[in-house]
């Protein structure tokens, strides 16, 4: 059970895992070419359980890298903000998404840049309940009116 304020959303994600990723190769181009790889994620708590943080192990087909999440809970605000560091380029923190869980989906909105133009960005949580939890994330060219799905992973305890 989820503590009321919210800072226990993301207990499900504590632990081992092994993640599929489905990438689009490109992204609000009208891609329909799907990259296929696997990482490995370790997830643990931080802060006294108000921030977690994973390390992944990312094994694509150009070669393996580190990268690492890092969620923090707002409890005045009743949200959480996830941050992304790509190894490739670590002195680059992507812009925060920021939001919260209901009904058992967690939805997080930022406003972003993609090649020069301004998008939105969506990440959703979902089977949060279930042995293998799905993260998507979305890009939107017009404000949300709609959406290209192009990144989704499946994670496996293990």
């Amino acid at each position: 059970m989820h503590a009321v304020d919210g800072s226990n959303d993301f207990d499900f994600l504590i632990g081992d895992w092994t993640v599929q990723h489905r990438r689009l190769v490109g992204r609000l181009v009208g891609s329909n070419e799907w990259q296929v790889f696997g990482v490995r994620a370790q997830v643990r708590k931080l802060m006294d359980g108000m921030a977690n943080v994973d390390d992944n192990e990312v094994d694509i087909p150009s070669g393996t890298y580190r990268a690492v999440s890092l969620r923090s809970f707002d409890p005045a605000t009743g949200q959480w903000a996830i941050w992304w560091l790509d190894g490739r380029h670590p002195h680059q923190l992507d812009v925060p998404v920021k939001g919260s869980f209901r009904d058992g989906v967690g939805t997080f909105l930022a406003d972003d840049t993609l090649d020069g133009r301004p998008i939105r960005v969506r990440f959703l949580w979902r089977d949060t309940d279930t042995p293998a939890p799905l993260w998507e994330q979305a890009f939107s060219p017009d404000g949300g009116a709609t959406w290209e799905t192009n990144w989704t992973m499946r994670f496996v305890r293990g």
